[in-house]
């Protein structure tokens, strides 16, 4: 019952999809009312099936795992922003260096066989 299920909830998705591009003359509002409620009608209908419950219960964990994060302050980010910016001019100069150094190093033995 689930697989028939989540094909109606496809078939409603589709069908706000379709509605969106069928009503091309109707005010905008109207588009995205129909496309919106298509969707809505097949969010409601997956919901009642064990992969919908399934996700819907992922979801509620994700959210209260994200409320568990502790973010770092305005001064640790810029702190750790200016460390990042360090490093990667740091590595800019480096590279230049190493470059420069090898390009020197091929234009010399390019002279002296030529």
């Amino acid at each position: 019952m689930d697989k028939v299920k989540l094909g109606l909830a496809v078939v409603m998705g589709l069908a706000g999809v379709v509605s969106f591009y069928v009503l091309r003359d109707s005010p905008m509002v109207i588009r995205v009312v129909s496309l919106l409620l298509g969707f809505a009608l097949a969010v409601t209908v997956a919901m009642f099936t064990t992969q919908g419950r399934r996700l819907f219960a992922f979801s509620k964990d994700s959210i209260d795992e994200t409320k568990k994060v502790v973010w770092p302050t305005r001064k640790e980010t810029l702190q750790m922003a200016g460390v990042v910016f360090a490093f990667v001019m740091a590595m800019a100069i480096f590279l230049w260096l190493v470059d420069a150094g090898l390009m020197m190093i091929v234009r010399n033995v390019m002279d002296q066989e030529g």
